[in-house]
């Protein structure tokens, strides 16, 4: 089979011809037929995702494909199953543990989905709706599944609660398709007009430039009545913790799930007594939410498809910033 390795850091992939996988007992071969990615896989690249990884390591987090062969204990019934698969596949249900979460694909050294085949636990490929492409669903097992788990993880989001959300990236196009469905009013920031008028289109109920608006989270508390909102997504990291500190109301949730803005900075730590805020961080969630998330029947938008051939470009256009939803890369027509 054909894969992408890294080369260290900050290096070109390489694609490489190498030994296809065979399924163990318990185990599915997948033909993978596509994968998407995420901010995750930048820092990856670039040596700060954090702790040792291999040098040679195969990228990518999240893919989608058919069920080609199964190991011993695993129903032949499953060969043709288009599935996707598990962010970790080593969490399929329960509470979190630093176990599960050295099973994350395409990471630290364990290889991840840009190649033409993996082999994973069968519990861990999912099936996913007849009407989606392999594309959309491969969208779903960090950014969806994240998205899920900011907003029904922890007290759990309930119609006519107000929801901030950072940005319209992969994640945030889906914390806003989710919350639009549940019944929630959201506010969106991003730092670009057009992307803007794109989340009002998808349903966002406001919107701010945080650029021109550098007081956002005072903004967005006026916006939902003045006693701030009830969910913050907060991707941004270290400079813009503070900002959505202002956002939440007395007793709000922050899910904090990203570092855009880095990992370090002063926080109002203040500000999370005084008020109460459960600030809570998210690192994507099982297979079992993975299923529950699906089940919501909310349809990924997918912002631009690169062939595998051309994977170098598909991580330039998530680089450029200028995305909305996930980029896709197609590995198998």
């Amino acid at each position: 089979m054909r894969a992408y390795r890294m080369n260290g850091t900050n290096a070109p992939l390489t694609l490489h011809e190498t030994v296809a996988p065979t399924p163990g007992p318990g185990e599915v071969l997948v033909d993978l037929k596509a994968a998407t990615l995420n901010y995750r896989d930048l820092i990856v690249r670039e040596g700060r995702y954090g702790g040792d990884q291999k040098h040679d390591l195969i990228p990518l987090s999240d893919g989608a494909g058919i069920v080609t062969q199964v190991g011993d204990g695993v129903s032949r019934d499953r060969i043709g199953e288009r599935v996707v698969l598990g962010f970790m596949p080593g969490w399929l249900d329960g509470s979190f543990s630093a176990r599960k979460q050295a099973t994350a694909l395409g990471g630290g050294f364990v290889d991840g989905v840009l190649a033409e085949q993996i082999v994973l636990p069968a519990a861990a490929a999912v099936p996913f709706p007849d009407a989606w492409s392999f594309e959309e669903a491969a969208a779903y097992p960090c950014a969806g599944v994240t998205a899920w788990n900011c907003l029904f993880g922890g007290r759990g989001l309930r119609p006519g609660d107000s929801v901030l959300i950072e940005g319209t990236g992969g994640v945030s196009t889906f914390a806003l398709q989710f919350a639009r469905a549940a019944g929630a009013r959201v506010i969106v920031t991003s730092s670009s007009d057009e992307k803007l008028a794109w989340a009002r289109k998808l349903g966002a109920a406001a919107t701010i430039n945080y650029r021109t608006t550098p007081n956002w989270g005072e903004v967005a508390a006026g916006m939902a009545g003045g006693e701030g909102v009830d969910f913050v997504v907060e991707v941004g990291g270290s400079g813009t913790l503070n900002e959505a500190l202002r956002a939440a109301r007395h007793g709000g949730e922050i899910a904090l799930v990203g570092v855009l803005t880095g990992v370090a900075g002063e926080i109002n730590t203040g500000a999370i007594l005084m008020k109460a805020i459960n600030l809570r961080g998210v690192y994507v969630g099982s297979v079992a939410d993975l299923e529950a998330a699906m089940a919501t029947g909310v349809r990924p938008l997918v912002d631009e498809i690169f062939a595998f051939e051309a994977a170098q470009e598909a991580f330039d256009r998530l680089r450029s910033g200028q995305h909305r939803g996930k980029v896709a890369i197609t590995i198998s027509a």
